[in-house]
């Protein structure tokens, strides 16, 4: 084998790469004469990943229930990479800031599309009966979706609607916690008692949700927008993008829930229960929650219309 010019090369910067960890870069090179190459399966370890999915039934329709949520759990992890490296960021481009959003937004986009798949690939009446063997669980346990929205503003506007004018002005994460808009949606409703769905959610996440809150006060996508330069901040782009993440977040990724729900679990004569006891009819419609993000990118009208339509047009169909 001839030693060319560019092998040479690679050679000395992976000897200085190792040299200036300590190590032997010999023992290196010796070490590469065992090892087996790299194969795709092992790579993403293809068998682990196939052997994840362990349905609690006989009901076929159950592994496609698994493995959209699995598949969507990757895609939230995708979508938490894009919001952590923008937090980092001390002077954002408008250009990275665009790029980064736009990942984001196009992960949902896919998650919003791909839920017709799921929708259409389970037959109903397996999916009631299967659905009994998960109580208490529920996708309301999504601790990545609730660090999503963590990431993605300002946590006042997390909590309840009912409550943000009053807590406006509290400074600690941890009271604004208390309130946050979705433990309404795992609290009875006769009794205000709150369901073991959200018991176990908060036994396992409540301080981790916190903190989060708390590393987010300066790194949410909210405050990184506003580390840009005043004129990039009015750019169309720039807010398209933050509004698209908006409508994806708080509209099209709930609504497209609610458009399961209506289809599995709605009755002419009574609903059925979700799982987790989670009130679906009433957490699920934006327009009833008004979760924005980014209120001041919206218009008046907008913020009074929020979600509307996209409901009104499903309960039709459904």
């Amino acid at each position: 084998m001839e030693i060319t010019p560019e092998l040479k090369e690679k050679l000395s910067l992976l000897h200085e790469k190792y040299a200036a960890l300590g190590e032997d870069f010999n023992a290196y090179l010796e070490g590469l004469l065992y090892a087996d190459v790299t194969t795709y399966w092992d790579y993403i370890q293809l068998d682990t990943l196939l052997s994840l999915q362990k349905p609690k039934t006989s009901f076929p329709d159950e592994v496609v229930f698994i493995m959209y949520h699995q598949i969507t759990e990757l895609y939230f992890k995708l979508a938490l990479r894009e919001f952590e490296a923008l937090g980092k960021i001390k002077a954002p481009s408008k250009t990275h800031f665009i790029d980064r959003v736009g990942r984001i937004n196009r992960y949902f986009d896919a998650l919003v599309k791909s839920f017709e798949i799921m929708i259409d690939g389970m037959d109903r009446d397996e999916f009631l009966k299967f659905r009994m063997s998960l109580l208490p669980a529920s996708g309301f346990q999504s601790a990545q979706y609730r660090e999503i929205e963590i990431f993605s503003t300002d946590f006042i506007n997390l909590v309840a609607k009912d409550k943000r004018d009053e807590l406006r002005s509290e400074s600690t994460i941890e009271k604004l916690f208390e309130h946050i808009y979705w433990k309404a949606g795992a609290t009875e409703v006769a009794t205000g008692k709150k369901t073991l769905t959200l018991i176990q959610f908060e036994e396992k996440y409540k301080d981790q949700f916190i903190a989060l809150g708390e590393k987010c006060q300066d790194k949410n996508l909210w405050q990184v927008y506003l580390r840009l330069s005043k004129e990039d901040q009015q750019d169309e782009q720039v807010k398209n993008a933050l509004r698209q993440n908006d409508i994806n977040v708080n509209i099209n990724w709930p609504l497209a829930h609610y458009k399961s729900a209506v289809r599995y679990l709605a009755r002419k004569d009574q609903d059925v229960a979700a799982t987790g006891g989670t009130n679906w009819q009433k957490y699920l419609p934006p327009r009833f929650q008004k979760r924005i993000f980014y209120p001041t990118l919206w218009s008046q009208e907008e913020h009074e219309n929020w979600g509307k339509a996209w409901v009104e047009d499903t309960l039709q169909k459904g």
